[in-house]
């Protein structure tokens, strides 16, 4: 069913009826609880012809867990923060060199519910990788893109985890959202169970041999993300 059309604002005449997400870019490394609190505040006040934004930073280092994280995953945090958060899953780490991407989507405009976000972001990271020669595949019932990897152990045999997802939905509206390793610290990662599964192994661009800017797959990634989670023209006349 195609989105429903968006009440007119008479302040706001110049917002488009659809369109990708706008960028939004943040230089240096962006405080966690400051951005989490400034996308809690963006998605609380946001109204209906509000236009979706997607927001590219990198963090400080810092572990978060999600409304499902367990002390026991979080083994030795050392003197890195760790931050408690209302996004989905369990407990991973953000760093420099890690490219951070919260699409800010208001999902009945597109169109789609949870599931069908988390796919399109799995896609546009999958796809973005592909054009820098990496093989970003899925694992079933595990959320995140893994590569191919020689070693580990059960479901996570022959794989390694590149990228992680974190969603928070609130009043139809995404906020948090995933971040993707490029050439950073790894190290942080063996302190904790990541995601919650223990033995799972965390790998980079830079370990598989990949040099890349993380600036430039960024670009690369708010491209495919922002053909994935475009609402469809409506049709002439404003009908649909």
């Amino acid at each position: 069913m195609p989105a429903p059309d968006r009440p007119a604002r008479p302040d706001r005449p110049d917002v488009p009826a659809a369109g990708p997400p706008a960028l939004r870019r943040f230089d240096g490394l962006a405080d966690y609880l400051q951005t989490r609190d400034a996308m809690r505040e963006f998605t609380r006040t946001r109204g209906t012809d509000t236009p979706d934004e997607l927001w590219l930073l990198q963090h400080p280092p810092v572990f978060t867990l999600g409304l499902a994280g367990r002390d026991e995953h979080l083994m030795d945090p050392g003197d890195i923060p760790v931050i408690r958060t209302e996004r989905g899953g369990q407990v991973t780490f953000h760093g420099p060199g890690q490219v951070i991407a919260y699409p800010l989507i208001d999902l009945r405009r597109l169109g789609i519910g949870v599931k069908e976000l988390v796919f399109r972001i799995e896609q546009s990271i999958i796809q973005a990788m592909a054009e820098f020669g990496l093989d970003g595949r899925r694992v079933a019932g595990a959320p995140g893109v893994y590569v191919p990897l020689p070693g580990g152990e059960g479901r996570f045999a022959g794989v390694a985890k590149i990228a992680a997802l974190g969603i928070k939905i609130s009043n139809g509206c995404s906020y948090h959202g995933l971040s993707l390793n490029v050439a950073m610290d790894l190290e942080p990662f063996e302190r904790i169970d990541p995601c919650g599964y223990p033995g799972l192994r965390t790998v980079d661009f830079a370990q598989l041999g990949v040099a890349a800017d993380p600036q430039v797959v960024a670009d690369r990634l708010a491209l495919r993300l922002q053909a994935h989670l475009s609402p469809p023209a409506r049709p002439p006349g404003g009908l649909g």
